[in-house]
């Protein structure tokens, strides 16, 4: 009997364990990112914090990271400029030459910047992109650029700034949780199915 509760106490140890893993890591799998490098072009797709995304991909532009901007998204307003038309316009004030931009009008979902981003990709014959996105979508979006540009292509993960969260403590606030859980199931569902979201 002895060993049993012995037993029942180690068992119930490792699970709190691996429950207290999971939650803390949930942020740090949302959001991966890798060491920073010089890529044929760098990819902001629009979304929740289009501004910021779109601030980070000129400054990588600028610091010399990429001789490309790509940026990706669709109008929400049909009989409005596209949200990558508005970023270009946007590199373009900061200086970047519009040679140097090319833009994705049309994605309206994770799946469709991928596709439509890899579209221009196979036109300029690139071979890597730096991947610019909230921090808290940055795993779904690889897995959608994953699968349209194929295990050989090169992707860096760098995520813009958010203003409400943050990776190491996501659960702080009641925006930062909804954003995660939100998050974290269209993640589960995309590996699951391999629909768009």
């Amino acid at each position: 009997m002895k060993r049993f509760f012995v037993a029942l106490v180690i068992l119930a140890g490792a699970v709190g364990a691996l429950a207290v893993t999971f939650f803390f890591g949930i942020g740090y799998y949302l959001s991966p990112q890798d060491p920073l490098a010089k890529a044929d072009a760098v990819v902001a797709i629009s979304g929740g914090e289009t501004k910021t995304r779109t601030a980070e991909a000129i400054k990588l532009y600028q610091d010399g990271y990429a001789a490309h901007l790509i940026f990706s998204g669709a109008a929400l307003d049909p009989n409005s400029p596209s949200n990558a038309k508005t970023m270009g316009a946007t590199a373009r004030d900061a200086g970047v030459p519009s040679a140097a931009i090319a833009l994705d009008e049309l994605a309206n979902n994770t799946r469709e910047n991928a596709n439509g981003v890899a579209a221009i990709i196979r036109d300029k014959h690139l071979h890597s992109i730096i991947l610019v996105t909230s921090p808290y979508h940055q795993r779904r979006a690889y897995l959608e650029f994953r699968r349209a540009l194929g295990q050989d292509f090169v992707i860096i993960n760098h995520s813009s700034y958010d203003g409400e969260w943050r990776r190491s403590h996501w659960w702080a606030t009641p925006t930062s949780r909804s954003l995660t859980f939100a998050e974290l199931q269209k993640v589960l569902y995309e590996l699951a199915s391999g629909n768009p979201q």
